[in-house]
């Protein structure tokens, strides 16, 4: 879905005062980094839990996070790397918080995918009933970019969970779930264009489904052949995911192409 799909779910309102929005334009450069962010999210966070003390890596991931979003509050207009940074740590610590819940409390991963769905529920409910409207193209107020980036962690670790489930819970294993999250990706892009979806409920969709999506590609990419991976581990994959976001981020920054 690129901005002009999602182009008819804008009001009048949300038009207005674009110019100030504080997230990017929806475009496939929008998708692709966000792919690549969840990936890199899911490695890099079991690549940092075996290499210092679990408590420790979610206490720096979480200080990490809360440095960056103060940045991101503050600032005036959308900084591709200041906004792009803070997606990573939010997939960073919103995988250490799933796997938490799991490992930590002992909670099964469908459990957790539902109490992390009600929380993303009530998230919802209280941005619709504060804003009127749970569109993207709207947030240029404070109040705004703090309901938006409460619902990005919540899809973030919701789509962990979610992941962990289908691929170990459900048997799916990797391969199958990377089938199965994509078919659920491509749905609500089918819905807008076919069935009258609303561009923001589509949205939402394609955004939750994105995490679980690119951590099993990550996984699948990391986890040893003997599990059904391809056995390259989470400090490389991890890497190459980074890499792959600083030239796209790069890129953008440079065209400008995810700006109105």
């Amino acid at each position: 879905m690129t901005t002009e799909q999602l182009r008819p779910g804008r009001t009048v309102m949300d038009r207005a005062p674009h110019a100030l929005s504080k997230v990017p334009e929806v475009t496939a450069y929008f998708w692709i980094i966000k792919l690549l962010t969840t990936g890199m999210g899911e490695t890099l966070s079991d690549y940092l839990a075996h290499l210092l003390d679990p408590m420790v890596a979610v206490g720096v991931a979480g200080v990490l996070l809360l440095v960056t979003l103060v940045v991101q509050l503050r600032i005036r207009r959308y900084v591709a790397w200041v906004y792009w940074t803070a997606i990573v740590l939010v997939s960073v610590f919103g995988t250490m918080a799933a796997d938490t819940a799991h490992v930590g409390l002992g909670i099964p991963y469908l459990t957790a995918t539902l109490i992390f769905l009600a929380l993303l529920a009530v998230i919802f409910v209280l941005w619709y009933a504060s804003e009127k409207t749970l569109s993207i193209h709207g947030i240029h107020t404070r109040r705004r970019e703090c309901f938006y980036w409460a619902t990005v962690l919540a899809t973030f670790a919701l789509g962990t969970a979610a992941g962990d489930m289908t691929a170990g819970t459900l048997g799916w294993g990797y391969l199958g779930s990377i089938g199965g999250f994509a078919v659920a990706m491509a749905l609500p892009a089918l819905g807008h264009r076919t069935f009258g979806l609303g561009a923001v409920p589509a949205f939402w969709w394609a955004y939750v489904v994105t995490r679980p999506l690119g951590a099993s590609v990550a996984d699948w990419m990391a986890t040893s052949v003997r599990h059904g991976g391809l056995g390259l581990g989470t400090g490389p994959v991890s890497l190459y995911w980074l890499i792959a976001i600083l030239g796209f981020v790069g890129y953008v920054t440079v065209t400008r192409k995810d700006v109105a």
